[in-house]
């Protein structure tokens, strides 16, 4: 990955989950759609528009109370790397055309390692709630 190392976006992603705790979990649900929204504009964060999705649900789950197998520090994790997509001075600042999304899609990439386990239990139990993962259901590609 040009521009930043696992480790630099390892050490990001650890820097903001440290700092999550559950009354940030509704802020971060708020913006869902800002989210959402960058990683559309984004190509190198639009790759992983399905796996965010699930990340976001996952975390309406837990907030909701309807979903806890999952350890905090996966919740912190998928938070964390959430706000630092949101944060356009991070690293390598956002406005930095072609260069300014390389270490979000770092951090998410550091992130979904940490949480593969968690997401993948996480689309079983909503597949067993007849709730398919996004990007699974009918209709999608």
């Amino acid at each position: 990955m040009a521009g930043i190392s696992q480790k630099q976006a390892r050490e990001a992603l650890d820097s903001e989950a440290g700092r999550v705790d559950p009354s940030n979990l509704e802020t971060l649900l708020a913006e869902q759609q800002r989210i959402e929204q960058k990683v559309k504009s984004s190509g190198r964060l639009s790759r992983f528009s399905t796996d965010i999705r699930l990340m976001m649900d996952m975390l309406k789950d837990y907030w909701q109370g309807n979903y806890r197998e999952i350890p905090w520090k996966s919740i912190a994790a998928i938070a964390g790397a959430l706000f630092y997509v949101l944060n356009p001075l991070d690293l390598i600042p956002d406005l930095i055309l072609g260069f300014g999304l390389i270490d979000d899609a770092g951090v998410v990439a550091a992130c979904l390692t940490l949480v593969e386990a968690d997401l993948h239990r996480y689309a079983a139990w909503r597949a067993s709630k007849g709730n398919p993962a996004p990007g699974t259901g009918p209709g999608t590609n």
